[in-house]
């Protein structure tokens, strides 16, 4: 292949009716599937602080002694850059620098390890309007278990990008265990989260994959939040408010565990190792039916 950027068109898998109604997805090839860690895949509302909470949850379960593999996927591959202080060469940019050929690939090629000893990837993705984000997640999975990279892995997060607006994004799904929501307590968000719970239950009709929980970020107030919970059968696992420090951990381009001790950094650092303690902990997971969109607009607000 050329290295024109133009990605190799992912072979479709037949349509299944648990992945929605008229839906046409690139499915995983089984031999593909993580077995040996727990996999988490981290979606919500664009800028909602996915990364931030991806980064500092891998952190802290790194401090506990877990192995961690954090796996950004989004086209601004900036997932990583606070466990890594810098921007790492995406997948994609290093398959093309091999003319696609990965048996040349070395494991430190697109492996970077970051604060506590996470490691790191960045998937990339395709150029505006020319591939697909799942033919980029699958590729990345492929190259992590012929380096055998996920035998010695306890925890995998999934950094996704945004709202599930295509087959593409969802695809971490088909590798996850549990799919956690970062939402705000406004209407987008929760609106955004809606979708989410629907991509999930359609994916859980095929994979392993179930809901673990919603995580409440830049919130002082929950209670738009509550409100959704309750309706769809949620809880919320870990709530951050609005804190400067979190801010401020990004700019500094480090985790909150980097920081300088301060009583509200402490607060945050105990808040993501209460997060890193309930994703560890045995859960069937939700299985919850979403609104349509009326009922989420008649639902939220204040009376």
């Amino acid at each position: 292949m050329s290295t024109s950027g133009v990605l190799p068109i992912a072979k479709k898998g037949s349509t299944s009716a648990g992945d929605g109604e008229g839906s046409l997805q690139v499915h995983m090839d089984p031999s593909d599937q993580i077995d040996n860690a727990l996999v988490l895949a981290v979606y919500g509302k664009g800028g909602i602080g996915k990364s931030t909470t991806s980064s500092n949850l891998s952190a802290a379960l790194a401090l506990m002694g877990k192995r961690v593999l954090q796996v950004g996927c989004d086209p601004k591959h900036d997932s990583t850059f606070t466990l890594t202080k810098r921007m790492v060469p995406t997948v994609i940019e290093t398959l093309a620098e091999v003319d696609f050929h990965t048996e040349e690939l070395r494991t430190e090629d697109f492996v970077y390890e970051g604060f506590a000893g996470v490691m790191c990837v960045e998937t990339g993705g395709p150029p505006a309007g020319t591939g697909c984000g799942g033919y980029v997640v699958g590729q990345t999975v492929k190259l992590l278990k012929q380096h055998h990279l996920l035998e010695d892995t306890d925890v995998v997060i999934f950094d996704v990008l945004g709202d599930v607006v295509c087959g593409g994004f969802a695809a971490p799904l088909q590798h996850a265990d549990r799919a956690l929501i970062v939402t705000a307590n406004d209407f987008d968000s929760i609106f955004a989260m809606n979708r989410i719970v629907a991509a999930i239950r359609a994916k859980s009709a095929n994979y392993k994959v179930r809901l673990g929980g919603v995580i409440a970020n830049r919130s002082d107030d929950t209670d738009q939040i509550d409100k959704f919970n309750t309706r769809v059968g949620l809880d919320t696992m870990a709530v951050f408010p609005m804190v400067d420090a979190i801010r401020r951990s990004r700019l500094k381009k480090c985790t909150l565990f980097e920081m300088e001790d301060t009583e509200e950094v402490r607060q945050v650092q105990d808040a993501y190792r209460g997060l890193a303690t309930a994703v560890l902990r045995e859960h069937e997971g939700y299985d919850c039916e979403p609104l349509d969109d009326n009922e989420i607009f008649n639902l939220l607000g204040f009376d």
